[in-house]
């Protein structure tokens, strides 16, 4: 038997990444690691969610991930869709949106898109 743990994103500003995901998402510092060259943050939902989102700094990186085709991402949904697509229109993070589906895609600062569902989706 396996259950999910986290996920990582590997980021470039920990800071701009972790207030990008605060704003948009309500997702908080759960813990951190503090390494010799790295940061690890793991952030978690207000729902308490064992699944967490982990960012990973390492100091000597410079350049931007390549993300090849993109075609990963991580999925949320809100009781509130409305509300959060006004929300991520005024911080400009939409990238892509599916109206035939009912739902939205917004990035992050390294360029990671996030899927927003409504409260219930068949996807």
């Amino acid at each position: 038997m396996f259950k999910f743990a986290h996920n990582n994103f590997n980021v470039l500003d920990l800071d701009r990444s972790i207030k990008f995901y605060q704003d948009a998402l309500g997702l908080k510092e759960v813990r951190r690691i503090n390494g010799e060259g790295f940061i690890i943050v793991f952030l978690g939902d207000a729902q308490g969610s064992a699944h967490e989102l982990e960012l990973t700094w390492l100091a000597d990186r410079k350049e931007p991930y390549n993300l090849g085709d993109n075609e990963f991402h991580l999925a949320f949904r809100t009781e509130d869709f409305a509300a959060a697509h006004k929300k991520h229109e005024q911080m400009g993070c939409i990238c892509y949106e599916n109206e035939a589906m009912g739902i939205y895609f917004i990035v992050d600062p390294d360029g990671y898109w996030l899927e927003i569902l409504p409260p219930v989706l068949n996807l």
